[in-house]
């Protein structure tokens, strides 16, 4: 009887303390130290321009502004392309693996002019392999591992402008 009561109140103290707090949470979006943000020199309809917006306007303390006299910080993009090579061939000469590279170069200032963040490169890199008798779906493989580089670009971007010093 003793044992038994011994045993519960342990069992008791171990579901206790498993199902206290583990400190687990859920990411959040960083918290930037300025409300508006103008996004400058990205191409017409660029998806990673579309997708820091989308981002920014998601992390509920900043939005996105399309003038610089309304914005307490300016991202300016200097680069951002996608690239593509072959790694590696046969002896016919058939592609059989490709490097994707996503490389996107940007900086942030003050409206004013002052420098608030350096010229930052970003370069992301997959290796993929290839097969011409698969081509539409490496076709779409590719596009899966392009959208999958620009959602962590985004992330580092944004976890950059976090780092940036009150204004």
């Amino acid at each position: 009887m003793r044992l038994r009561r011994v045993v519960l109140i342990a069992t008791a103290a171990l579901v206790a303390a498993l199902s206290s707090a583990c400190g687990f949470e859920l990411r959040r979006a960083p918290e930037l130290q300025f409300r508006t943000i103008q996004l400058k020199g990205f191409k017409d309809a660029s998806p990673l321009a579309r997708e820091l917006r989308r981002n920014l306007a998601g992390s509920g303390t900043t939005r996105v502004v399309e003038s610089a006299d309304t914005a307490q910080a300016v991202l300016e993009a200097l680069t951002d392309e996608r690239e593509k090579s072959v790694v590696a061939s046969t002896a016919a000469g058939q592609v059989r693996e490709l490097q994707l590279r996503a490389r996107f170069h940007f900086r942030v200032r003050s409206p004013a002019g002052r420098e608030l963040l350096a010229a930052t490169e970003i370069l992301l890199s997959r290796d993929m392999s290839y097969n011409e008798s698969n081509a539409l779906a490496k076709e779409q493989e590719e596009a899966l591992l392009y959208a999958a580089m620009q959602n962590d670009i985004v992330a580092q971007v944004l976890r950059r402008l976090a780092a940036v010093p009150a204004l």
